[in-house]
């Protein structure tokens, strides 16, 4: 479990710097951007498995789908899951909207473990049960705040339970399941990428993007690979209440992007990372129970 542990806190660390990388390829907007970032991951991650012997997911996935047509149904629905997720995460820091996509984050995992609890009758800790109620105290606020959340923190707190749900359900939650996934995003990306703004204008105006884009391709590939490593080596609860290490991370890249938290969202705030000490809490006494075990 603690290579689970070190995977889901490393992909919310790749996650949180390309959120922040993406305002260094203006003039590209998110569109265009996600087209790079999909076309350029894919090589990455292609790589990858091909070095660590994932590849033959791909061959067992496809050959699946030859027996069963209708799993390319479910596999077109993961990948549009993904890709809207995906474009997400890339336009919100252009358009001023990271708060309210770090807060869907910060909602997601209170709706995993809901998911895992109710989907897949998961149990919780002790400690994971007080980070629940830490958690819970911030949603709570908000909700007497405000009322209600932006869509882009719905989409985010709604879509990926039901994305992963259906990984687990087509049992494609592996990385042949997410190059598939991408593979179908193609289109999609390529469309962008030719219809986007950029012009050999802009690339000599901006001579670093020859650079900065091919950069973007490998922080999104590794970013992805330890996700899904994450997602597989751990409990669906577990793996749910780590997410919360992310929106910490993308809340920090937001107030350097000059967007601020007022002072009524404190107590939004404050609780909800409280509950990420908590998990932390609880990951380094799973690492010391480890390795007193070893010794």
């Amino acid at each position: 479990m603690s290579k689970g542990i070190f995977s889901s806190v490393m992909a919310s660390c790749l996650f949180a710097v390309m959120y922040f990388y993406t305002t260094f390829l203006k003039p590209l907007d998110g569109e265009e951007i996600f087209g790079w970032r999909t076309l350029l991951t894919l090589p990455c991650l292609t790589l990858f498995m091909l070095i660590s012997g994932d590849w033959k997911r791909v061959g067992e996935l496809l050959a699946r789908v030859r027996r069963t047509p209708l799993l390319l149904l479910g596999m077109v629905g993961t990948s549009w899951l993904m890709g809207v997720q995906l474009w997400l995460f890339l336009w919100a820091p252009l358009h001023g909207r990271s708060l309210e996509v770090s807060m869907g984050y910060f909602l997601l995992p209170l709706a995993m473990v809901l998911t895992g609890r109710l989907v897949y009758g998961e149990r919780l800790s002790r400690l994971q049960k007080v980070a629940v109620g830490c958690a819970a105290l911030g949603v709570g606020h908000e909700l007497y705040q405000h009322g209600s959340f932006a869509w882009e923190t719905l989409l985010v707190m709604v879509g990926y339970p039901i994305y992963f749900v259906l990984r687990r359900r087509c049992r494609t939650d592996h990385l042949g399941g997410l190059w598939c996934d991408m593979c179908l995003l193609l289109p999609w990306a390529l469309y962008f990428v030719i219809q986007g703004p950029l012009t050999t204008a802009d690339l000599n105006t901006h001579p670093g993007l020859y650079g900065l884009i091919p950069l973007l391709g490998a922080i999104s590939a590794s970013a992805l690979i330890a996700y899904v490593l994450a997602s597989r080596l751990l409990p669906f609860s577990l793996f749910g209440l780590l997410s919360y290490v992310e929106p910490v991370l993308l809340v920090g890249v937001a107030l350097l992007l000059g967007e601020s938290i007022g002072p009524d969202q404190w107590l939004t705030y404050l609780p909800i990372w409280a509950a990420v000490l908590v998990l932390v809490l609880e990951g380094l006494k799973h690492l010391l129970r480890q390795r007193r075990r070893s010794v």
